[in-house]
């Protein structure tokens, strides 16, 4: 793109295409690029996802979209990036013809320069990119390519420059953090790094890891998460299922008794601690039973936040060609009794806040009241707060609120 273009950028999937679109945007503006609105835009950039059928069938809808926008006029290019062109390009280019361009995934060491497409109080750092659990389930190893963690250096500035931007909290991300350094230093260095960046959060009140893999959860990483006041204590573990037989299958390296065990470690070592866990229902070949196992397993834990899927049949997957693959209809019921059984588990868990004094952190203003997170809330996947004050509130703000009602997800007070 010789001649300065008006771009715009439409982010799919997870935070961490969230980092890559900011990056993407960094490095356009630097060439002189102008970034605006997809409405005001000559270049549409679309960031998809491929993860599961889901995510490719958005991702194929939006580019659909954008092609109707060409076709009348109010685009001249359409630039397809990200995990959908790097797993099916050949497919893409042959079925898309209206998009000028398909860019699989580029490096972990972006530029410096991010534009930032989250809200200004509240940013993503990835720090790792790939995967090394070879899941059986998951397509990410073949999507992302080779596990690789962005050297101290480069992660270290990016802190420094969130900090001077005077971010509220910072989201720690990757597919398994909890990895990093493995490939620079042959052993994990979490714990190391994590104690590094919040020297440099001087300006920054919250630090938040997300996707801590279960078998590499060490005392190590619990202690700094326990010991550290800038580190949320908030414990995103998942562990996809609790049965023996299923958690061979899936390739979790993990057993029943080592979450168990692991659970009970992070009650004991960080009190008031906020657990959430995703699982999959409908694996190929589970048994009512075992799903059962699972159920009981949730009721036992009571994790405070959890996110549940349907098994996703995915290519380029051992699990893809597993015997016993389990019909759309009992899969959905499977879902459906997971959530509401969490559902009764979260609304307990809340009705325990009221009365309590929490900080919370002030994301946007609604109508009559502000919306806001605790820090055992993730941005956009977990519940809210509705506070009502008589001061004037900005997002990034953070102020104690008095719980006076709640509800199955979220929360409500007052300052």
């Amino acid at each position: 793109m010789k001649k300065k273009q008006r771009i715009g950028i439409l982010s799919l999937g997870c935070p961490r295409n969230v980092v890559d679109s900011e990056n993407i945007l960094g490095r356009l503006r630097q060439k002189g690029h102008r970034i605006v609105d997809m409405e005001k835009a000559d270049v549409a950039i679309i960031n998809t996802c491929a993860f599961i059928e889901e995510a490719r069938q958005e991702s194929v809808e939006s580019i659909l979209d954008l092609v109707e926008l060409k076709k009348e006029g109010r685009l001249k290019k359409i630039i397809v990036y990200g995990c959908l062109p790097q797993r099916y390009r050949s497919i893409l280019g042959q079925e898309l013809p209206e998009c000028d361009a398909f860019v699989g995934s580029v490096t972990l060491n972006h530029s410096l320069e991010r534009f930032p497409i989250t809200p200004r109080h509240y940013a993503y750092l990835k720090i790792c990119e790939g995967c090394i659990n070879h899941c059986s389930f998951c397509a990410i190893p073949k999507i992302k390519g080779k596990f690789s963690s962005l050297d101290k250096e480069t992660l270290l500035r990016q802190v420094e420059i969130l900090n001077q931007q005077a971010v509220s909290e910072i989201n720690c991300i990757g597919q398994d953090i909890t990895a990093y350094g493995m490939d620079l230093y042959g052993v994990t260095k979490l714990a190391e790094i994590l104690r590094e960046i919040t020297k440099r959060m001087k300006n920054v009140r919250w630090l938040r890891l997300l996707y801590l893999y279960p078998s590499r959860l060490t005392d190590d990483v619990l202690k700094v998460i326990r010991d550290e006041p800038k580190i949320c204590k908030y414990i995103d573990v998942p562990i996809q299922h609790i049965n023996d037989r299923l958690l061979k299958l899936m390739h979790r390296g993990t057993r029943k008794k080592d979450l168990i065990r692991l659970m009970d470690k992070i009650r004991k070592m960080i009190p008031k601690v906020a657990m959430r866990t995703s699982v999959i229902v409908g694996f190929p070949s589970e048994t009512q039973k075992e799903f059962k196992e699972l159920l009981s397993f949730l009721q036992d834990v009571r994790f405070e936040r959890l996110g549940a899927f349907i098994y996703s049949r995915e290519e380029d997957t051992l699990a893809y060609l597993f015997k016993g693959q389990i019909p759309e209809k009992a899969k959905m019921e499977r879902l459906n009794e997971v959530m509401s059984c969490q559902q009764k588990i979260a609304a307990s868990v809340n009705a325990g806040a009221l009365g309590e004094t929490l900080e919370v952190l002030i994301d946007a203003k609604e109508k009559d009241c502000y919306l806001g997170r605790t820090q055992f809330d993730a941005p956009e996947v977990d519940g809210q707060v509705f506070v009502k004050s008589d001061r004037s509130l900005k997002p990034g703000d953070f102020v104690n609120v008095k719980i006076t009602d709640t509800l199955e997800y979220d929360l409500v007070g007052e300052t």
